[in-house]
């Protein structure tokens, strides 16, 4: 978020027409969303986070994304480890290692189709997006155990893929989402159903595919995705496709009430999800099992995610806000960033 005026087209429920972003206020106040979701999402952390940093850092590294020093400082300042360790806590280290060059690979991607030059240019993100999409052209059928996961994955990254170019379209139109439109498109651009698999793959768990078409854990998931996904976005990168400018935008107010609202709308999904839960159906004792292995793990996450938000310099600014019931967070001019 920043310090700006832009007119963007708008569409809401009942009217298509301009909105212009007053500057904003030097800061907001924001209650504490990780003792929020703590209420129905556990911390763990795993062990081996600081073991898996150095071996997956140098593996990074030589994909020169940035440049060497870029490399470093965008590694320090996103503490992909740490988000690794909170997200996955009982992987083992060969596993924990894959976890972490996935969010290498999905920070790195998502943020260069955010960055200046391109975010309004979807056919640079589509020819981005091309070059990961060209890692699953040789794919073939295995009788590997993690055959079946590799094969879902190419349909997962394809839905994360066009969510991305789709968004960078919207922004060269100036283009804002309602709030219900912008939830639906989110689930994509975060990449959620990759983010599922990597679970699966984390723990090596052995799910049905028919238990994933059951309307509750439909539900769950998209409860779990909205819930760590609601609150994220970096300050002063100038990009309005975020829920709080939707929801300034729809409702017509101002950014501490819309910041309310959104706070208001995780702590009713958290509601939500507890009481879906509670209408899990059984699939039989070995299947319920692995489901439960499953969504403790998904729970796992979404708490790492959350807290992960606090700890960054990428979303905040000092780790002690993670410590208070509420913070007031200083917004940046673009330009600092």
């Amino acid at each position: 978020m920043s310090f700006w005026i832009r007119t963007i087209r708008c569409k809401t429920k009942t009217t298509m027409g301009m909105f212009t972003f007053r500057p904003f206020p030097p800061s907001f106040r924001l209650k504490n969303l990780a003792e929020i979701t703590s209420r129905a999402f556990p911390l763990k952390v795993n062990p081996n986070g600081s073991q898996v940093h150095e071996t997956m850092r140098d593996w990074f590294m030589k994909f020169n994304v940035y440049d060497a020093a870029r490399t470093l400082a965008y590694i320090d300042r996103g503490r992909f480890d740490v988000f690794a360790a909170l997200s996955f806590p009982d992987a083992d280290i060969h596993h924990l290692e894959t976890c972490l060059a996935f969010f290498y690979w999905a920070f790195a991607t998502d943020d260069l189709s955010d960055e200046d030059n391109l975010q309004a240019k979807p056919e640079d993100v589509e020819a981005g997006i091309e070059k990961s999409r060209q890692a699953f052209t040789e794919l073939t059928s295995s009788d590997h155990p993690y055959a079946m996961m590799l094969n879902e994955l190419p349909c997962a990254f394809e839905a994360f893929g066009s969510s991305e170019v789709k968004q960078s379209l919207r922004r060269s139109e100036n283009k804002m989402l309602s709030v219900s439109e912008f939830i639906i498109t989110r689930r994509d651009t975060i990449g959620a159903p990759l983010v599922e698999a990597m679970i699966e793959y984390s723990l090596d768990l052995k799910i049905p595919d028919y238990v994933f078409d059951d309307p509750i854990v439909i539900a769950m998931s998209q409860a779990t995705t909205d819930i760590m996904t609601w609150p994220n976005k970096e300050q002063a990168d100038g990009d309005f496709q975020n829920l709080v400018c939707c929801i300034m935008v729809e409702y017509q107010v101002e950014l501490q009430e819309a910041i309310d609202i959104l706070v208001d709308m995780v702590r009713s999904r958290v509601d939500e999800y507890v009481n879906l839960e509670a209408q899990l159906p059984s699939f039989g004792h070995e299947v319920d099992q692995e489901l439960s292995k499953y969504h403790t793990a998904l729970e796992h996450f979404v708490q790492g995610t959350v807290v992960w938000y606090y700890l960054s310099p990428r979303y905040f600014a000092s780790e002690e806000f993670i410590e208070y019931e509420s913070t007031v967070v200083e917004l940046k001019p673009q330009s600092e960033l």
